[in-house]
């Protein structure tokens, strides 16, 4: 008996933060189908389908109300995500448990997945709110909860002021959007493991603290969070136009002007972000996919979630190094952070010098290498090669990114100083084209201008020679 509750269940609506599996049935390898289905899993399938005869029937049998899958689940979990009012008040009549303890025995940090109350707010069943509430089901307490109602946060939003109908994954996919006061916005909600976990707790933490300083044209604004109750959120601006990652898949290598207008944008924001006052910001995970595009074509900086405030010391140190997975994050890592070893602001200058050259070459670093590979390779003080056609890279825009992405941090410039080579290289490419612009412009003019006179004089020449302008 004890092997049937190993059996997982798929059942038509998960549980509010359970992963996506497809609908069906999962058994552990050596047990039957047929062993699987027993009473008790077989009642969890009658509330999914709110059979209350069959329940009933189950029930009399002698099968456990509050029974529990490998997930933790009870068949009033089910009921509550399903909306099946009748069930949920037959199966609390019949002795279920209102608040199921976790899956240790803990009544402290529950996970929010393992309460029907929070599973039924999820899904927007109004009437098992209801008989949930009335048979004392108590919405879980976020680790942020504050006892004083003067202490909440005046940037808290109330969550039943978001809206997720019609909801889809955007960047990465923590994020999705909702709508928010008639504005959609986009929404960054938090696991379930948070609750259990106080370095994620203490990181949403300062995530929030440094969001709050933030106002800046370069950088994603912060409209508000939820810490008051599960699951906590952090809610910013939405940006339909999506990350730079998604724009250079698509677009492949940018024209030189854009890219510098581009680095341009990336700069003036990171720079006030390492100028912030009192304490510099470092940003760490600077990479493509953490860039999104506004409406007018510019680029803000976004999520913050591993920044890091650099206080009274020069440095700040990871507890324990980045680990690299699938994600592509480790391909624009500084070598200092992959060593776990101090770093310093220095650290997004060299992450910056990757995107830039990304943009120029239409590929991200070391595109051929492996994630596991490349931090070996900057380590070992490689770089990605430089492929595009040396005109891309003129006046002096190499020589920068290979300042940037210096093997020693204190050789990379600030953001001051590249705002300053870039904004001169911008000029320089902007000069370049009017003149060229100019160069073909003004022959046509005195062309168009000796075609009006001969008009006016009304000369044969004249109208000779407007019959023929227009040959060509």
């Amino acid at each position: 008996m004890e092997t049937k509750a190993t059996a997982r269940y798929t059942l038509g609506k998960q549980s509010s933060l359970a992963p996506e599996r497809e609908n069906g049935l999962e058994v552990d390898d050596g047990l039957e189908v047929a062993e699987a289905i027993d009473p008790t899993f077989r009642l969890m399938y009658l509330a999914d389908e709110g059979d209350l005869e069959g329940i009933v029937e189950l029930l009399d049998f002698g099968t456990d109300v509050n029974f529990r899958d490998v997930d933790g689940r009870t068949a009033l979990h089910v009921a509550a995500c399903q909306g099946r009012a009748d069930v949920v008040e037959l199966l609390l009549k019949r002795g279920a448990d209102v608040d199921p303890k976790d899956r240790w025995g803990s009544t402290d940090n529950l996970l929010l997945f393992e309460q029907p109350l929070a599973d039924a707010i999820h899904y927007k069943n109004h009437d098992v709110i209801r008989i949930l509430e009335n048979h004392g089901a108590k919405p879980l307490m976020a680790p942020m909860h504050v006892k004083n109602a003067r202490e909440v946060p005046e940037y808290e939003i109330d969550p039943k002021e978001l809206d997720f109908t019609n909801s889809v994954n955007i960047t990465k996919g923590t994020f999705c959007i909702a709508s928010w006061r008639g504005i959609q916005v986009a929404v960054k909600t938090l696991g379930e493991d948070v609750f259990t976990d106080d370095d994620k707790v203490r990181a949403f933490r300062d995530e929030l603290a440094l969001l709050q300083k933030i106002r800046h044209p370069n950088v994603v604004q912060f409209l508000g969070a939820v810490t008051q109750s599960s699951p906590m959120m952090i809610v910013t601006e939405y940006l339909p136009k999506g990350d730079l990652r998604a724009f250079l898949k698509r677009k492949g290598a940018l024209k030189p002007v854009i890219a510098i207008k581009f680095a341009l944008d990336i700069s003036r924001g990171m720079n006030y972000l390492h100028e912030n006052k009192p304490e510099a910001i470092i940003h760490r995970d600077l990479e493509p996919s953490n860039i999104l595009r506004d409406d007018s074509g510019h680029l803000k900086v976004a999520d913050f979630g591993v920044s890091k405030l650099l206080k009274v010391a020069n440095t700040v140190k990871e507890d324990k190094p980045p680990m690299c997975g699938l994600d592509g994050a480790c391909r624009y890592l500084a070598p200092e952070v992959v060593r776990n070893e101090e770093y310093d602001t220095k650290v997004d200058v060299f992450s910056f010098a990757l995107i830039l050259q990304e943009m120029i070459e239409g590929c991200p670093p070391f595109s051929s290498k492996s994630e596991t590979e490349i931090p070996k390779a900057y380590a070992a003080n490689e770089r990605p090669p430089f492929r595009a056609p040396a005109k891309y890279y003129a006046h002096g825009l190499r020589e920068l990114i290979e300042e940037c992405w210096s093997e020693k941090p204190v050789k990379r410039p600030t953001f001051r100083v590249i705002i300053t080579r870039l904004e001169a290289i911008n000029n320089h490419l902007i000069h370049k084209s009017r003149w060229k612009v100019i160069r073909v412009i003004r022959p046509l003019r005195c062309f168009q201008n000796l075609e009006a006179i001969l008009k006016r004089e009304n000369s044969d020449l004249g109208s000779h020679y407007s019959s023929c302008s227009t040959i060509e």
